[in-house]
């Protein structure tokens, strides 16, 4: 037996944490989420990311044939 007292503390801490949020600072939040939408722009900046080469191995993985994986 004995998992009755862990078991009670696990509880207590869930709860704590279900019910009691830590104070939040808004105003930085709010700064934050504006910083990023101004440096983004309609997902431009990713386009630096894309491959449309073939990868390492000589394979193309942008064509897909409309029989794979049957």
């Amino acid at each position: 037996m004995g998992r009755g007292r862990a078991k009670a503390k696990q509880t207590k801490v869930a709860r704590e944490l279900k019910y009691h949020s830590p104070n939040t600072d808004l105003a930085a939040l709010e700064r934050e989420l504006a910083a990023r939408a101004n440096s983004s722009t309609d997902g431009e900046d990713h386009a630096d990311f894309v491959d449309d080469e073939e990868d390492d191995d000589g394979t193309d993985e942008g064509t897909w044939s409309a029989t794979s994986g049957r």
